[in-house]
């Protein structure tokens, strides 16, 4: 390889880099987002293998309601993401195949690249309602929460 050759390796290396790294962070959140479908999983399973009284029956079916609908916004949240990681994938590649093939692919990088954040922004926004349900469906009792004396 001539030593232009390399600076210009060097030079598209450098531009992914940033793609590498947010494709870093999807992987993360995707890791967050997959583990809370997991526990939604098995908390639907553990109700419906327990379905018992009437009055317990009705309890555990608005549970096992509000569970479906943070799972479809999981896997929602996830397919998003998976969209958005797939798209800066093609981003660097095209970095790659525009600067060694010499073409002008500035408007298409442009378009996949904001195609990638809208569907992470619509991705994290699903998984900000999930986590807003679960936080809004689960109560704690009020005796076991220790109440503040107020300061005189």
């Amino acid at each position: 390889m001539t030593e232009t050759n390399v600076a210009t390796i060097a030079n598209i290396i450098q531009l992914a880099v940033a793609p590498v790294f947010l494709l870093a962070g999807i992987g993360g959140i995707l890791n967050v987002v997959a583990h809370r479908l997991a526990r939604v999983v098995d908390r639907v399973r553990s109700l419906e293998s327990g379905v018992g009284t009437a009055d317990a029956k009705a309890r555990e079916l608005r549970t096992l309601a509000i569970l479906d609908r943070r799972m479809r916004l999981c896997h929602w949240a996830i397919g998003l993401c998976v969209v958005a990681a797939l798209l800066i994938s093609i981003v660097v590649i095209i970095l790659f195949i525009a600067d060694l093939a010499a073409i002008n692919f500035a408007i298409p990088v442009s378009l996949l690249f904001i195609a990638a954040m809208a569907s992470l922004t619509l991705g994290l926004l699903l998984f900000l309602s999930e986590v807003t349900i679960a936080t809004r469906s689960v109560r704690v009792d009020e005796k076991f929460i220790a109440r503040r004396k107020a300061r005189p």
